[in-house]
């Protein structure tokens, strides 16, 4: 079975990955204010061939890293993602919280600020725990690693036209409520992938945290798949 890697997104932390049996997967942290500069990180850091997955920012860095070293990567998984560059409104966006950031705001508020783009309403309404599981992610998150991930931000790049030359196994996983990255951006990024598949969740943003047996079933799946076409490649192999 290849090495499973799982990058969390912006003011997210390695719980949102936990209750759902992906237990051994690795899950390195986005501290880097440089898309270039992470993924070199990543590189010199990670197994020299691993399934790569990522949610939000944590996915964007994940398809970059494929386009960029296809060899090194057995799988890609990108869920709750836009391959858009960003768009000046979000530029301004991400600027206004280095502001807040710098005036002593701590990341816990900002992440309360942002919570309906985050988790569905009935999350919101129904699930304390997961509310509070959510602020405390940006609560341990540091407001300088924050700071490094709103600058990676801004350097991202519209990647659809480099992923129609991705050719590794893909799945796509869309929250069916997800009111930061909606359906449309996924079905979008598995046009853009040749043999991409899409599956959708009952979920807001943060599927993992809302749905973390769902979510862990199918990023399961997809690893033994990835581990069964692999070694059925090397058995084929003249």
């Amino acid at each position: 079975m290849q090495p499973l890697v799982l990058l969390a997104g912006m003011n997210c932390t390695r719980d949102l990955w936990t209750r759902g049996g992906l237990d051994d997967a690795l899950t390195p942290d986005l501290t880097i204010d440089h898309l270039d500069r992470q993924i070199d990180r990543l590189l010199d850091e990670l197994p020299p061939v691993f399934v790569i997955g990522g949610l939000s920012l944590g996915a964007i860095v994940a398809m970059s890293l494929v386009v960029r070293a296809p060899h090194r990567v057995a799988g890609l998984l990108v869920a709750a993602a836009n391959a858009k560059a960003p768009t000046d409104a979000q530029r301004s966006a991400w600027r206004g919280w280095e502001e807040r950031l710098a005036a002593g705001e701590s990341p816990r508020a900002l992440q309360r600020g942002i919570l309906p783009a985050l988790l569905s309403p009935r999350s919101r309404a129904e699930r304390p725990d997961l509310v509070e599981r959510t602020l405390r992610m940006g609560a341990d998150t540091p407001a300088d690693a924050l700071g490094a991930q709103l600058r990676l931000q801004a350097t991202r790049v519209d990647l659809r036209p480099a992923l129609r030359s991705v050719n590794v196994p893909t799945l796509v996983v869309s929250g069916a409520e997800d009111a930061l990255c909606p359906p449309a951006f996924h079905e979008e990024i598995a046009e853009a992938v040749p043999g991409a598949r899409l599956e959708t969740v009952d979920a807001g943003h943060l599927i993992p945290l809302e749905r973390p047996d769902a979510f862990g079933a199918i990023v399961r799946r997809f690893r033994t798949e990835v581990s069964r076409a692999r070694s059925a490649g090397r058995a084929g192999a003249p």
